[in-house]
């Protein structure tokens, strides 16, 4: 067997005493907590410190501009009036008085409506709805992040810990509850995790309600076919494919039957924004160099990303071994969350568990995620002062400049995954590998007999 070089990672001394493996004590008949245990205790003490910081927005019902300048924005408290939610609307199929849609993707705006069922509960023991409805997301978003964690650890249940990187990385601590984020995260993580079991089509159908829930794990699909087509195995793919677009449709086809103004929203939406905060194209606007035109923006994004994907592609045919799925995964979301046409600072997270899976290394991970913090705290001392005159803010050259430091963050931790995957260091635990690694021992047995 092939070693996992990745996986070949010392673990602390800490996660010894805490419940690690078993060694001396366990063969004295002595037992601490296992690893899966420890990890939902420290994600727990995490989430809440991640709670903690947001505590000054709450005390001011997250006005501005203290909502940015103390770095504790969130998406989530102004939807429940902007979006007819404190009026008990179903989204999609109706409107509050302001006459707007939901803009969201259905399993999104389903997770959004429960919250606002329970808000309703327990709004009389609160001052305001806002703060209730946050409070409610931030407990239920607390069950995908710790699924999230558990699925990786079990994706490699040879070396679990390094899914505390994941409960420590600082983005997940900071970013955690803008939006809803942590639900199409933790479907992708269990459809990996069901991917390494060699369980094409249960990989399917949580990858279809991931996608179901936010547009980014269709592109996840692209690595899949990659690796196929690389080994030359494609009929779990193919079955995990059916089941990814069948599972989207059975979930959204009764909502574009009621209405499908309000459905399509989310898909019309997003396609016609304009060049938006931190993009590459936007960048460039704050320092005044000329970027795409408006009409030509979409054009210009997608060809840029598919030149991205054909290089990966290219890259990975050519290499002698198979990369690890989540290897290629990781370098195509990249590619898009660096070519697209916005950057909100949550996008983060949809790259950290795929990171830990492709390249479980502290210090890359760390110089990764401190660039991603330098923007974080860009951003939202940028818009603390955005249309102010006079604004003692941060200015728009230091945004942009903030801006370029988390596109090379991300290009950095994505070289080391290329140069890791042309020095043969991947971890072949994904079905299409194991496929091929069969086929192999069955091919020289029978050139021995």
């Amino acid at each position: 067997m092939k070693a996992d070089h990745n996986s070949l990672v010392s673990e602390p001394a800490i996660t010894e005493r805490l419940g690690g493996p078993f060694g001396r004590l366990a063969n004295r008949g002595y037992t601490l907590l296992p690893p899966i245990y420890v990890l939902i205790i420290l994600a727990a003490i995490t989430y809440a410190l991640g709670y903690l910081l947001d505590f000054s927005c709450m005390a001011n019902g997250w006005s501005d501009p203290q909502r940015y300048m103390h770095l504790c924005y969130s998406d989530i408290p102004p939807l429940y009036v902007d979006r007819g939610f404190a009026e008990g609307i179903f989204p999609y199929v109706q409107t509050g008085t302001n006459g707007m849609y939901l803009e969201y993707p259905v399993g999104a705006g389903v997770f959004m409506y429960i919250s606002a069922a329970i808000t309703g509960w327990i709004l009389p023991h609160y001052p305001d709805g806002y703060r209730a409805f946050f409070d409610v997301n931030v407990i239920l978003l607390f069950i995908p992040f710790v699924v999230t964690v558990i699925a990786t650890a079990l994706t490699k249940p040879k070396d679990p810990w390094r899914a505390a990187m994941i409960v420590f990385a600082p983005t997940m601590i900071l970013a955690a509850t803008i939006n809803w984020d942590l639900i199409p995260i933790a479907l992708v993580s269990l459809a990996f995790l069901a991917w390494s079991k060699e369980k094409p089509v249960l990989t399917g159908v949580l990858l279809g309600l991931a996608v179901a829930s936010k547009f980014y794990p269709v592109f996840l699909l692209i690595g899949f076919l990659l690796l196929a087509w690389k080994n030359k195995s494609w009929r779990p793919t193919l079955n995990m494919i059916v089941a990814t677009f069948s599972t989207f449709l059975a979930v959204n086809i009764p909502f574009a039957i009621a209405n499908f103004e309000g459905w399509i929203h989310f898909y019309s939406f997003n396609f016609g924004r304009s060049i938006d905060f931190g993009s590459f194209w936007y960048a460039l606007t704050q320092i005044g160099l000329p970027t795409i035109p408006e009409n030509l923006l979409n054009f210009a994004s997608t060809a840029l990303f598919v030149l991205l994907l054909i290089g990966i592609a290219i890259m990975v045919k050519r290499v002698p071994h198979s990369p690890n799925l989540a290897q290629i995964s990781f370098l195509i979301l990249a590619a898009f969350v660096v070519t697209n046409k916005v950057y909100s600072p949550q996008y983060v997270l949809w790259l950290v568990p795929l990171a830990v899976l492709a390249r479980p290394n502290w210090r890359d991970f760390l110089i990764w995620q401190f660039g991603e913090v330098i923007y974080f705290i860009a951003i939202w001392w940028f818009l603390a002062g955005y249309g102010v005159d006079e604004s003692q803010t941060l200015t728009p050259q230091w945004y942009a400049a903030a801006t370029f430091v988390h596109i090379a963050a991300t290009l950095y931790f994505a070289i080391r995954i290329v140069i890791d995957i042309q020095q043969g260091q991947t971890t072949n635990t994904d079905q299409t590998t194991n496929t091929e690694s069969k086929r192999d021992v069955v091919n020289r047995t029978s050139a021995l007999t």
